[in-house]
């Protein structure tokens, strides 16, 4: 007796090869990752004679330096008013601002879950200028306003919980020196009139051995960069616009840190 072919049905076919796209893309994705970290995101990285160790790039210095822990207050008498371009002495650095919390928790993310804003992907790594060779174990404060402009501090009437830390965290260099967060791109903020500070995330970063430094992290073609009296050009990054594999879009820099020897 002869028994009748059993063949798949036609919708099980097609599953089946829907499934195998969607792992295709993923391990394409992943790739593609991979070799954006290897080769793409190089900053201010070079590979050593031998092609396994990463090196300083020979033309790099030391990261420009934002100031010290200082008051905001003495901030604000220093700061010049509008047409008064420094009269009383040279320009100070750039400031740690108002903002700065100690103690956030070591995460990689920055934002609250589900925070508003466009995503926003910061790597880099932390070099020795003396060594010219990547930092491991480095200590980053990062922290930054939310999308409209507003730290979890600024309200005097509404001080945060002290336990509870927003759009703010601490990480570590691994042992490439490597370290990477994500976050949101931060919203502008008026601080007097007619005078607004740009889009920038600050950064406070520390390694035996090397002086500590206060520095913020700006991004090209910010409208407000060209008004601000802090800005400086090698703080300014350029960023992509990248794809998710859900189709969100997002947006990915690289900031290179250098620090002076102690």
């Amino acid at each position: 007796m002869a028994w009748p072919c059993l063949s798949e049905h036609p919708h099980g076919v097609e599953k089946r090869r829907t499934e195998s796209r969607r792992a295709d893309n993923r391990m394409k994705h992943e790739v593609n990752r991979r070799r954006f970290l290897l080769t793409g995101s190089f900053g201010l990285a070079a590979l050593g004679v031998s092609g396994g160790s990463w090196t300083l790039r020979a033309d790099a210095g030391p990261t420009v330096a934002s100031g010290e822990l200082g008051d905001y207050a003495a901030y604000l008498d220093a700061k010049p008013t509008p047409g008064d371009k420094r009269k009383t002495g040279p320009t100070e650095d750039n400031i740690l601002g108002p903002f700065y919390r100690a103690g956030a928790p070591y995460r990689a993310k920055i934002t609250p879950p589900l925070a508003e804003g466009t995503v926003l992907l910061v790597r880099g790594r932390v070099w020795g200028h003396d060594t010219r060779k990547p930092l491991p174990g480095a200590v980053l404060d990062i922290w930054q306003a939310n999308a409209h402009g507003r730290y979890d501090n600024d309200d005097r009437n509404h001080p945060p919980t002290e336990s509870v830390f927003q759009y703010r965290a601490r990480l570590l260099t691994d042992e490439n020196g490597f370290y990477e967060f994500e976050t949101i791109h931060p919203g502008r903020y008026q601080i007097g009139r007619n005078v607004w500070r740009p889009s920038h995330i600050h950064y406070l970063v520390r390694s035996p051995g090397y002086r500590q430094l206060v520095t913020q992290l700006y991004f090209k073609d910010d409208p407000m960069n060209e008004k601000d009296d802090f800005i400086k050009d090698s703080l300014v990054i350029e960023l992509s616009q990248r794809k998710s594999m859900t189709g969100m879009m997002y947006e990915e820099g690289t900031f290179d840190i250098v620090l002076a020897k102690d």
